[in-house]
């Protein structure tokens, strides 16, 4: 006799979460794309606010699906340097940092994101696998 099949009561309450979630970060990088100036989206501080939005949409996905990849984590220490990089290059003229400075310091926040990114990706490739 073929058993009752299980109850879904937890997957509609974890997807109304994961949805609301994602529409929260839509709505964060298309306010980051309405109120910016096409000028400004030539700087490096907005491809690093854009990289960082990404990057937390893929943290939050990997915070939301916890069963899916229970050891995978992001490295901190990257992360970390990313957001003091990406502090850095936001408040490159309150410090009085060259042009320069700040745009190496928002060149590397955005490759330590992606950087945490991929390995995030990677692991749960390998999860996957």
């Amino acid at each position: 006799m073929p058993e009752d099949p299980p109850t879904s009561d937890a997957s509609p309450r974890k997807r109304g979460s994961t949805i609301f979630a994602a529409g929260l970060l839509l709505v964060a990088l298309a306010l980051v794309v309405l109120y910016t100036s096409r000028r400004a989206f030539m700087s490096p501080v907005a491809l690093v606010v854009v990289a960082a939005i990404g990057l937390a949409a893929l943290l939050l996905q990997l915070r939301m699906r916890q069963g899916v990849a229970p050891g995978v984590r992001a490295p901190f220490w990257l992360n970390l340097l990313g957001v003091v990089l990406a502090a850095m290059a936001v408040f490159a003229d309150v410090f009085r940092f060259s042009a320069a400075v700040m745009l190496v310091a928002a060149l590397i926040a955005v490759v330590c994101f992606a950087v945490s990114g991929i390995v995030v990706l990677k692991a749960l490739r390998k999860r996957q696998a």
